[in-house]
């Protein structure tokens, strides 16, 4: 995957949380720390994120964005 951001944190899913509009993905980075994105839900069920998935998170300055290969 090529993208312009330079702040990727590879990790794995620890737990999915949907609600109606949104979904929090929680992420377990290689150093022992987790980090939480809030993305939208649609954007959560196009890339299919389920726990035990390999995911990168990407930093972008004041958001966390997430991408799966």
């Amino acid at each position: 995957m090529k993208i312009s951001a330079r702040n990727k944190l590879k990790g794995k899913v620890e737990a999915v949380d949907s609600g109606m509009v949104m979904a929090k993905i929680k992420i377990k980075i290689e150093n022992p720390d987790v980090i939480t994105a809030i993305i939208t839900k649609e954007a959560a069920d196009d890339l299919g994120i389920k726990e035990g998935d390999k995911v990168i998170a990407i930093v972008k300055s004041t958001e966390v964005m997430v991408g799966k290969e």
